[in-house]
């Protein structure tokens, strides 16, 4: 799977609260909705200026803080399509995997990536390309591979389950 996107640029630390704002959590009921509040307190025109096929690129500790799921589900909703980072928040890692939001940790690519390239990711030999030159992430292991692949936990586990029920 290769996919292309413009890159939206972001430093260290960016918690989940600056991702989706803690005073949303309770009142908005869509992803629709929750999508429009997105990144709002740390760049307020992200859903105006962010477009299907983005690649958030980010430095370090990418979505510390609380474990909350609109932080995914907002980023997901505006077309994201993946997180390239230094590094992650392990709660929200596995809440992008659930969500099929593709997190990549690259710290090389990080760096290198400026806001507005185009880069290219091919999650099947693990290689970002950007500004010319390549960068290697480690391969996802094969059962987080089809998570993404279906887009996110609930439509892996109901192809899995309609897979078994033709056997």
């Amino acid at each position: 799977m290769v996919f292309i996107g413009k890159a939206i640029k972001y430093g260290d630390n960016v918690s989940t609260d600056q991702i989706f704002p803690g005073r949303y959590t309770y009142q908005l009921l869509t992803e629709e909705q929750m999508a429009e509040h997105a990144l709002e307190d740390l760049d307020p025109g992200f859903p105006a200026r962010s477009v299907r096929g983005d690649i958030i690129v980010a430095g370090r500790n990418w979505g510390c803080g609380s474990a909350r799921e609109q932080a995914v589900k907002c980023i997901r909703q505006k077309g994201i399509r993946a997180i390239i980072c230094k590094s992650i928040a392990r709660i929200y890692y596995r809440n992008c995997v659930n969500e099929g939001l593709i997190p990549i940790v690259c710290p090389e690519a990080a760096d290198a990536i400026r806001d507005g390239d185009d880069v290219s990711v091919d999650l099947d030999r693990g290689i970002i390309t950007a500004r010319g030159a390549r960068y290697s992430f480690p391969l996802f292991p094969e059962f987080v591979r089809s998570i993404l692949e279906c887009g996110g936990l609930i439509p892996s586990v109901k192809r899995e389950m309609q897979e078994k029920g033709r056997k």
